[in-house]
């Protein structure tokens, strides 16, 4: 398994694979998605008590899930990277940081847009929105820090730190309906409680925006492969041949 994993770190063995799964990962999202959204948001039947408001949870559900799910998987590489110093990892976890911003950032947007029709109100400070967005700023001060240092060394060291002092917020997050008495609903058991014809489609999306997820960091990451591998003879000859995965 450790063998496997070090030629996978591979850097040139790695942009190759990537690119050959990206072929694969990036037509399947968007068919995902596609499908997904267009049952949710034109076929799915409307809420019995929130009308067609509901079906902003095609965006907030599997955004505001994957926001937490992002941050794992960096944390995972973030100790791999610090434990094993697999240059790799790093690039890995400057490679989803972005995307897992982003998919917070929609969460909360999407949250507040359903939350003043249902709770009368934009934004409060209730302890499931106040944890997300202290998420969204830990992302920002992960990308920050790995472009505040010009040696990829020492960046991936100290983004890796703060990647594995950020974990204690995920089960802040993920329990704080449970610990406190906030605004946002508790944890109902969403995929089960609902109408299959509501349900299936939001599996859909969130299948979906998993693999557009690992598409985007694939990508990402084979542009910070090149950037970081720029004076090796193999990116010299992808460049000056025009190589295609």
């Amino acid at each position: 398994m450790w063998k496997t994993l070090h030629q996978l770190a591979i850097p040139e063995r790695c942009y190759r694979l990537s690119g050959r799964a990206i072929f694969w990962l990036a037509p399947a999202a968007l068919v995902t998605l596609a499908l997904g959204w267009v049952w949710g948001f034109a076929f799915a039947p409307a809420d019995y008590q929130q009308g067609e408001g509901y079906r902003i949870i095609y965006l907030h559900v599997p955004a505001a899930m994957w926001s937490m799910g992002i941050y794992g998987v960096m944390a995972v590489a973030a100790f791999v990277g610090l434990v094993w110093q697999l240059k790799l990892a790093s690039l890995a976890v400057a490679a989803m940081a972005p995307i897992g911003a982003v998919y917070t950032f929609i969460a909360l947007v999407t949250g507040a847009l359903w939350g003043k029709p249902m709770w009368g109100t934009w934004w409060i400070w209730d302890a499931r929105l106040t944890s997300e967005l202290i998420l969204l700023f830990i992302y920002m001060g992960i990308i920050a820090l790995w472009n505040a240092f010009n040696n990829r060394r020492t960046a991936g060291r100290a983004v890796s730190i703060l990647v594995l002092m950020g974990v204690v917020n995920l089960p802040v997050i993920h329990y704080s309906v449970v610990w406190w008495n906030t605004l946002h609903q508790g944890s109902t058991g969403l995929q089960q409680t609902i109408d299959p014809a509501m349900r299936l489609p939001l599996r859909l999306v969130i299948v979906g925006f998993l693999l557009l997820f690992i598409t985007l960091t694939l990508m990402r990451l084979r542009n910070l492969i090149l950037l970081e591998e720029r004076l090796r003879p193999w990116v010299r000859h992808i460049a000056c041949a025009g190589e295609r995965p």
